[in-house]
C-alpha cells in the first residue's frame, strides 16, 4: 500500500558491523556536497542553463492537466530543504545520497562490503525473474498481459543479448550484476551521486563483470542520446517524488524516461511508495497530456496514431507478499511494466 517505506537490506554484513548513517548528519557535513541539491548534474554531461524552462513546462502541465494538487506557484529552488511541514524528504535530495555512497564507498574500500540493497534480496530476485520472463515472452512475439502468460519453467536465453537495458537510478548496481546472473549482456547504469557511480563500478570490476557501463547522467536532465529496449527503475521514481517539488519533478521524469525507451521496448518501474493502480493512474495522466511538449512535437501527423498512449500497462509483479488493512489486501512492494508504444 502507499506510504509503506521498506528499510534498506545489507547485502554483505548484519546491520550492527555497519557504520549508521544519520540523515542529520548527511546533509549537514561541510565537507560533503551540499551544494548538490539540485537534481541537475552540472559537469562535462552538459549545462543546465534550461532548467528554469524545463520546470515551467512542467508546471504548466500541471495547470492543464488539473489532476495534480501543487500548482505552478507552488515550485520552489532545488537547494531548499523541506519545509516545517515535512513536505518531502531528505531521501529526495542528491545531498542524502552524495553523503549515503561517500561512506558506502569508504566502508567498500575498507572492509569490502557491497552495500544496501533496496527493497531486499528476495524482492531483487522475484523482480530480475519476473522480468526476465517478460522480456522473453516478447521476444517470441507474445504479449504476457496475465500472470499466467508468464512461463515459470526454464527458458531458452538467446534472446537476452538483443536486449539492451538501462537502468536508472543504479545505486551500487547491484541490480545490473543480477540481470547479469540471468543472462543479459548490454547493461548501463546511471546516477546522479558521483559516489555511486564510483562504488558501482568498483563492485562490478570486484565481481568480474567487466562489460557494464556506468555514467554519471541524472534521469530528469539525461544527457543520453540512445533508447534502450528494457529501462529498469527500483526506487529511483519513489525518491524523485520525495523531494520538496516532487510533483513536477515526476513530470519531467516521464517526459525524460520516454524519450530512453525504444519504441516496442518495456519500462519497468517498482515502488514501495505507490500502489500498483496508483502508477498506472500516473501513467494514464501523462498519457491523457499527450507526453509534454517534446513528445508533441515528435507526433506522428496520422491522428490515429496520434491518439495512441505512450505507454501501455503491460504485467503487474503479483508474487510479493501481501497483507491485509482495513479490509484491504496490499503488498509493501509494486512492481509494474508499461510497454512503450
Amino acid at each position: 500500500m502507499a506510504g509503506f517505506r521498506l528499510p534498506p537490506e545489507d547485502s554483505e554484513l548484519p546491520q550492527a558491523n555497519r557504520p549508521a548513517l544519520a540523515p542529520s548528519d548527511l546533509v549537514s557535513d561541510d565537507d560533503r556536497s551540499i551544494a548538490a541539491d539540485s537534481w541537475s548534474i552540472k559537469s562535462e554531461y552538459g549545462s543546465t542553463l534550461d532548467d528554469d524552462q524545463r520546470h515551467a513546462d512542467a508546471a504548466d502541465a500541471l495547470l492543464s492537466s488539473g489532476n495534480f494538487r501543487t500548482a505552478a506557484s507552488d515550485y520552489s529552488s532545488d537547494k531548499e530543504v523541506p519545509d516545517a511541514d515535512g513536505v518531502g524528504s531528505l531521501l529526495g535530495l542528491q545531498s542524502y545520497w552524495d553523503a549515503a555512497y561517500a561512506d558506502e564507498l569508504a566502508n567498500f574500500h575498507e572492509h569490502g562490503h557491497a552495500g544496501e540493497v533496496w527493497f531486499g534480496g528476495d524482492v531483487m530476485e522475484t523482480l530480475v525473474c519476473w522480468t526476465k520472463s517478460l522480456c522473453l515472452e516478447l521476444s517470441q512475439g507474445h504479449l504476457p498481459t496475465d500472470v499466467n502468460d508468464i512461463k515459470e519453467e526454464p527458458q531458452d536465453d538467446k534472446y537476452l543479448p538483443s536486449w539492451s537495458v538501462l537502468d536508472l537510478g543504479t545505486g551500487n548496481g547491484l541490480l545490473l550484476q543480477e540481470l547479469a546472473k540471468h543472462g543479459f549482456s548490454d547493461l548501463t547504469g546511471i546516477d546522479y551521486s558521483e559516489g555511486a557511480i564510483d562504488l558501482a563500478r568498483s563492485l562490478a570490476y570486484r565481481d568480474g563483470f567487466t562489460n557494464f557501463k556506468f555514467l554519471v547522467d541524472d534521469v530528469l536532465e539525461t544527457k543520453l542520446d540512445q533508447q534502450f529496449k528494457l529501462v529498469m527503475d527500483k526506487g529511483t521514481l519513489d525518491a524523485i517524488g520525495l523531494h520538496p517539488d516532487g510533483t513536477i519533478k515526476r513530470i519531467m521524469y516521464w517526459d525524460s524516461v520516454s524519450k530512453l525507451v525504444a519504441p516496442g521496448g518495456l519500462l519497468v518501474i517498482t515502488s514501495c511508495n505507490s500502489t500498483k493502480d496508483e502508477i498506472v493512474q500516473e501513467v494514464d495522466e501523462y498519457n491523457q497530456r499527450g507526453g509534454g511538449a517534446s513528445i508533441e512535437a515528435e507526433a506522428p501527423k496520422d491522428p490515429e496514431a496520434a491518439r495512441e498512449p505512450i505507454f501501455r500497462y503491460l504485467n503487474h509483479v503479483r508474487s510479493y507478499p501481501t497483507f491485509m488493512f482495513g479490509g484491504s489486501v496490499g503488498s509493501r512492494v509494486a512492481t509494474v511494466a508499461f510497454l512503450r508504444n
